[in-house]
């Protein structure tokens, strides 16, 4: 058995500082990186691009609505010509920091509100696949497990990763609980690590009602801003491999620096 791990991370922007990112690097297989959309900084996009490439960890675009100040996680109406123009500016971006870091830019992975957004809304969903075949179609898409997205993803000839979320709570649909409501973010790193341990093994989650959820997953993400961010990103780690869970990037490390 074999599961990525990945962490939104190049989050900081200028004096506001936002999660560890060298200690989460020291953890996770893959990064998705910001691109000054929601957040980040040109100078600490490329520390954390450089520290990435320096432990072999993948490199993915964290692209987002145009939001600083609401973290990219309010919704917007954005139109197509838009939408599409602002991803490739952020993935072209990222490429441009990341060759200069000595990595690779290897897949995409939308943030906040635009990532709850395109799972089901097919008209910017299918905005956001235009923009990533436009700079390049090898990109990989990663999208939530089990969403309509990943279906018009691949129609369209892009590779698609499912994402799970340790730190987040699920409805019995397999959505994600809305951060509005109480309970949708989830703290105890034992308890995360367990139920990530009974996902990558079993292929089920527990909702927020307590039923069972079945999810197909091939990345697990561990928000790098939350509160014992690192703590939990660890314990996951060593909780899965102490399962027989072999922690990879779902894309081949082997151009993205010194092997982990």
């Amino acid at each position: 058995m074999k599961i990525d791990l990945n962490s939104d991370l190049g989050e900081s922007l200028g004096a506001w500082r936002m999660g560890d990112d060298d200690a989460m690097l020291g953890i996770v297989s893959s990064a998705n990186v910001a691109c000054g959309f929601h957040a980040g900084d040109a100078a600490g996009i490329l520390r954390t691009l450089r520290r990435a490439q320096a432990l072999g960890v993948a490199v993915g675009a964290h692209v987002a609505y145009p939001d600083l100040a609401g973290f990219g996680r309010r919704n917007m109406d954005v139109a197509s010509a838009d939408l599409v123009a602002d991803v490739i500016y952020q993935i072209g971006a990222l490429q441009g920091l990341a060759t200069a870091a000595g990595t690779t830019v290897r897949y995409v992975k939308p943030h906040g509100a635009l990532y709850n957004t395109i799972a089901h809304d097919e008209r910017q969903a299918r905005d956001v696949i235009a923009a990533i075949r436009a700079i390049d179609a090898r990109l990989v898409l990663v999208g939530l497990a089990g969403s309509p997205l990943l279906d018009w993803a691949e129609a369209a000839g892009l590779h698609t990763v499912s994402e799970a979320f340790a730190d987040r709570a699920y409805m019995p649909d397999g959505s994600l609980v809305s951060r509005r409501l109480q309970g949708a973010v989830l703290h105890d790193p034992q308890a995360v690590a367990a139920r990530m341990s009974r996902l990558a093994t079993d292929g089920v989650i527990e909702a927020i009602d307590g039923s069972t959820v079945r999810i197909r997953a091939d990345s697990i993400c561990v928000h790098g801003d939350s509160p014992g961010a690192v703590e939990m990103a660890r314990q996951v780690r060593s909780l899965l491999e102490h399962s027989g869970v072999t922690i990879r990037p779902f894309v081949d490390a082997a151009a993205q620096g010194a092997p982990r």
